[in-house]
């Protein structure tokens, strides 16, 4: 197992996310314990010593299970990651509440590792506002050494991050965004891993394979990949190219049974980055795939200007691509949160003003109204 060193600690190169453990039936609040608990085994004897929870995973069980499996070693075998769940804003007021309960739940005195979760548009007014005392409250755990690194995560915009890092960033221990080659460009990832490395903050990845989407891929992208690596398995590209990123400490890969955990573990065996030729290949499959699937907007604006309803067309179409290519997902409905409700995808009348001076001939109020309609 590869190692990074981290303010004196030795991290696994990877670490066990416990989002998507395998569950009985089907059913995502019905985590198979038995088959957790033999993942985690593997792990641990693989060298994984970082594991990450939350307290929305499945249903609300995640932590408690992964808390009653990890008891079965010891306390400083391992590092345990959990966060407070800003993703609902109903918890906002509750940090103190939610916090103790986690603690009870992992059955832990403390958390190596705590995140401010899923900052995003929908809450980022929230995470800022001190009468919240959620950074004030967070802050005196870590002192009290019950928090022994705090940072956060985040599926909100570039903007987004500026905004709670100007606040917050002197403080931020490390930040974990969605970082695979498709979202290089796709969710400028790139940019987002710029803004981390100029205030200092090592990057933790979520969603190396996109959610399984990047673990396969069309007969004629895998023949690409395999004539520059002819032993390569196509998730283990996802991976060498994360291990390109001098910047990347952890990648947290959310995985489901003792297959994908073993061939990762065999992928952490060895760094072996990308050369430019693999890593252009490998950019080069994913610019096919979204312009295969997106509208290609280049948010000239042209549009804007001409919207009687002075709507985002350029921003309300990035979502919309990325909700179309996601076949669904939770970051365009909780984006669209932040929107008021008048310049939301249902509020497009129809005009089509902005379809005359459309460079790219984009149909968007077709968009617009398939966005609604996807949106409910």
């Amino acid at each position: 197992m590869l190692y990074h060193e981290y303010k004196g600690l030795k991290l696994s190169a990877l670490g066990l996310g416990a989002m998507r453990l395998p569950v009985i039936d089907g059913d995502d609040a019905r985590i198979d314990e038995e088959r957790a608990g033999e993942m985690v085994a593997c792990a641990m004897e693989q060298g994984i010593n970082y594991y990450d929870t939350a307290w929305g995973y499945h249903g609300g069980h995640s932590e408690t299970v992964m808390g009653k499996i990890l008891k079965r070693y010891p306390r400083e075998s391992y590092y345990l990651a959990t966060k407070f769940p800003g993703y609902d804003l109903s918890n906002m007021k509750k940090v103190e509440e939610i916090f103790e309960k986690q603690l009870e739940k992992c059955g832990v005195d403390y958390f190596d590792f705590y995140l401010f979760h899923n900052v995003c548009e929908m809450n980022i007014d929230a995470y800022l506002d001190e009468k919240n005392h959620i950074f004030e409250y967070l802050s005196e755990q870590k002192k009290n050494g019950r928090i022994r690194h705090l940072g956060f995560s985040a599926h909100g915009s570039c903007d987004v991050m500026k905004r709670f890092l100007e606040a917050y960033g002197k403080e931020m221990e490390f930040g974990q965004i969605q970082l695979n080659w498709l979202d290089w460009s796709f969710q400028d990832a790139k940019a987002k891993v710029e803004l981390l490395k100029s205030y200092g903050i090592p990057v933790w990845v979520m969603e190396p394979l996109r959610g399984g989407r990047l673990a396969s891929l069309s007969e004629e992208d895998t023949a690409k990949l395999k004539a520059l690596r002819p032993d390569e398995e196509i998730p283990a590209w996802a991976f060498r190219f994360l291990q390109t990123i001098p910047e990347v400490t952890m990648v947290l890969s959310g995985m489901s049974d003792m297959e994908q955990l073993k061939a990762n573990i065999e992928t952490y065996q060895t760094k072996d980055a990308l050369s430019s030729e693999e890593a252009d290949a490998l950019l080069a499959v994913a610019d096919r795939m979204l312009k295969e699937k997106n509208l290609p907007c280049t948010a000239c604006r042209y549009c804007v200007s001409h919207c009687p309803k002075g709507l985002n067309i350029p921003g309300l179409l990035e979502l919309y691509n990325e909700h179309c290519f996601t076949g669904g997902g939770f970051i365009a409905p909780m984006a669209m949160m932040a929107v008021p409700e008048d310049k939301r995808p249902d509020a497009c009348i129809g005009c089509k003003s902005c379809e005359a001076v459309c460079p790219q001939q984009i149909k968007i109020s077709e968009a617009m109204s398939d966005f609604s309609s996807k949106l409910g």
